[in-house]
């Protein structure tokens, strides 16, 4: 099969064999997949082991399910699923190919109105939230029990693509959501639910947000993670500390004493021991858990209406535009929009390569 093949800061489209499947796997025909950020940095970053298959996110039909799989799942069920790609400690788990096995019952089963390129888009995405908003940083209350505090929390990021499951999960769960963006995709973030809107690139930015809400916020989510966004973050949040949380995707210092902070890594959701960066990580069986009923709720969710995908952004030339892609994601040329690639168009003679 052709997949997305990495060694070092290098990566090309291949021919390999394709995955053997394991008991608790499924193993897929991938028809569409989606970018995110972390596939160009496991690249760009030389945190791959060589001969990784790249990629986290796609949507396709199953064609086998392994023998230890609790999901009820059969051959021809349309899914989506996110996965360990470039996974040093596995090399086969990437989804950036023509068939990809992924965790069984972390799969969603979407919905006969959804195409694959749209569902593509959204699993790595509502893992973090799921970690983020309600597991281990913030610990609100789920969608399937919603708050009737009204309590204002703010998502910082929100027309990212994480940042946009993040206002409606928020929304559903029966929070006010305030969320930063660029002015041009307020109207894209009040459309999932956001209740008030802040330009990230005023100065003023955290103060205005911290007046607004009488100097009462304590709840805030961070899916940019950077020194910048974390010092706005801080500027927002109430001057009381006591109970206020603040949660982000990357590891990054916030500037202010007494408030609980912690940063999630969805890498965890899949139950296996693992290595990247030269660290060792360990099975954590409740993060897995977690993730089986986040996204059964999720699967409900979408079977009902109530969850929109990320606007996507679907290019040309399959697997080998996906190595385009993930250098403009880079070169930061990639703006409210999921870059995704339907596998199927990638040239038969393709032998695309990046260096990132």
């Amino acid at each position: 099969m052709k997949a997305i093949i990495i060694n070092g800061n290098k990566a090309k489209v291949s021919h390999v064999s394709v995955p053997k499947l394991r008991p608790t796997y499924l193993l897929a025909k991938v028809e569409a997949i989606a970018l995110n950020p972390t596939d160009w940095k496991h690249i760009a970053g030389k945190r791959a082991g060589e001969g990784c298959i790249s990629g986290c996110d796609f949507a396709g039909t199953i064609v086998e399910v392994g023998s230890d799989v609790s999901k009820s799942l059969k051959p021809g069920d349309r899914v989506a699923a996110t996965t360990h790609g470039a996974n040093y400690s596995q090399t086969e788990d990437g989804c950036f190919a023509e068939y990809a096995i992924a965790k069984a019952d972390l799969v969603v089963k979407i919905p006969d109105k959804l195409s694959f390129e749209a569902a593509a888009t959204f699993p790595l995405g509502v893992s973090t939230v799921g970690q983020g908003l309600f597991q281990q940083a913030l610990k609100l209350k789920l969608p399937t029990e919603p708050t009737k505090s009204g309590e204002s929390v703010l998502i910082y990021g929100g027309s990212s693509a994480t940042g946009s499951l993040g206002i409606q999960y928020a929304k559903l769960a029966g929070y006010k959501v305030l969320t930063t963006c660029s002015p041009h995709n307020n109207d894209l973030v009040k459309s999932l639910g956001a209740d008030a809107t802040y330009d990230y690139k005023d100065p003023e930015c955290g103060k205005k947000i911290n007046k607004d809400t009488g100097d009462s916020l304590k709840l805030i989510w961070d899916t940019i993670s950077l020194e910048s966004s974390a010092k706005i973050c801080a500027d927002a949040m109430s001057s009381d500390a006591s109970g206020a949380k603040y949660g982000s995707i990357l590891g990054v210092k916030f500037p202010r004493e007494g408030v609980e902070t912690k940063s999630t890594f969805m890498y965890t959701i899949f139950n296996e021991k693992f290595e990247k960066g030269g660290k060792e990580f360990p099975a954590v069986s409740e993060d897995f858990e977690f993730a089986k009923k986040f996204f059964g709720i999720t699967e409900k969710l979408l079977a009902d209406g109530k969850l929109k995908t990320h606007p996507e952004q679907v290019g040309a030339d399959g697997l080998a535009g996906a190595l385009q892609g993930m250098e403009d994601m880079k070169n930061e040329k990639v703006s409210a929009k999921k870059l995704v690639y339907r596998v199927a168009e990638t040239p038969a003679d393709s032998k695309a390569d990046v260096e990132l």
